[in-house]
């Protein structure tokens, strides 16, 4: 008998929880973008929702991602990071457009963490990050970003992917890979890992 060539698929549900230790020396909104490996030195950006940097920093939102590839593309996959940026944007238009974002922080998650945690799932942790520019006033402790990531592998996906459909589409998060709206999701015939970004819930 041959080597099954069936891809794997994995699902990924990333909840942005809070920030801490981060005060703009201007106020405006901040954001968190991070970046997911696609495969072919490729690159998934999304974005959560802004908040005001006068709030408490506090999202909790929740992204759902399926993941779908050959079973060495998912094990490439643990050698990779997910990359967090904290972000500001100032709520001043510029006729009548909204400027571009700073970089404020950034910190970065293994795959291979996840993988080798228990139930494949890391609640409520915290990411120390390095700051990366000077519009935040100092503190004692560096601007840390709370996150939890669970994976799930086989049926159970097919469960999730019908409760992200019935959710609001995730809009304005590709960033220029072409995707096109499909079924509530964003596919990309170009990806190998992440073939999927079905879907943003805020909880």
């Amino acid at each position: 008998m041959g080597v099954s060539h069936f891809p794997s698929s994995l699902c990924c549900d990333l909840r942005i929880l809070q920030a801490k230790n981060i005060e703009p020396k201007s106020p405006g909104n901040l954001f968190v973008r991070y970046y997911l490996s696609a495969g072919n030195n490729k690159r998934i950006k999304l974005n959560s929702h802004e908040i005001s940097s006068k709030s408490e920093l506090i999202w909790n939102e929740s992204f759902s991602l399926e993941c779908s590839g050959a079973e060495e593309s998912l094990n490439d996959l643990k050698q990779q990071t997910v990359v967090f940026e904290l972000r500001w944007r100032s709520t001043m238009r510029v006729l009548g457009k909204m400027g571009k974002s700073q970089l404020l922080g950034r910190a970065e998650m293994p795959w291979k963490a996840v993988f080798e945690s228990p139930n494949m799932e890391i609640e409520k942790y915290w990411l120390i990050m390095v700051s990366m520019n000077d519009r935040v006033l100092e503190s004692l402790k560096p601007p840390s970003l709370q996150i939890s990531m669970k994976l799930i592998r086989g049926p159970a996906i097919v469960e999730i992917e019908k409760k992200n459909k019935r959710k609001e589409r995730l809009k304005n998060n590709c960033d220029g890979c072409g995707c096109k709206d499909i079924g509530g999701g964003y596919s990309c015939a170009d990806y190998e890992i992440f073939a999927l970004a079905a879907a943003m819930e805020a909880l």
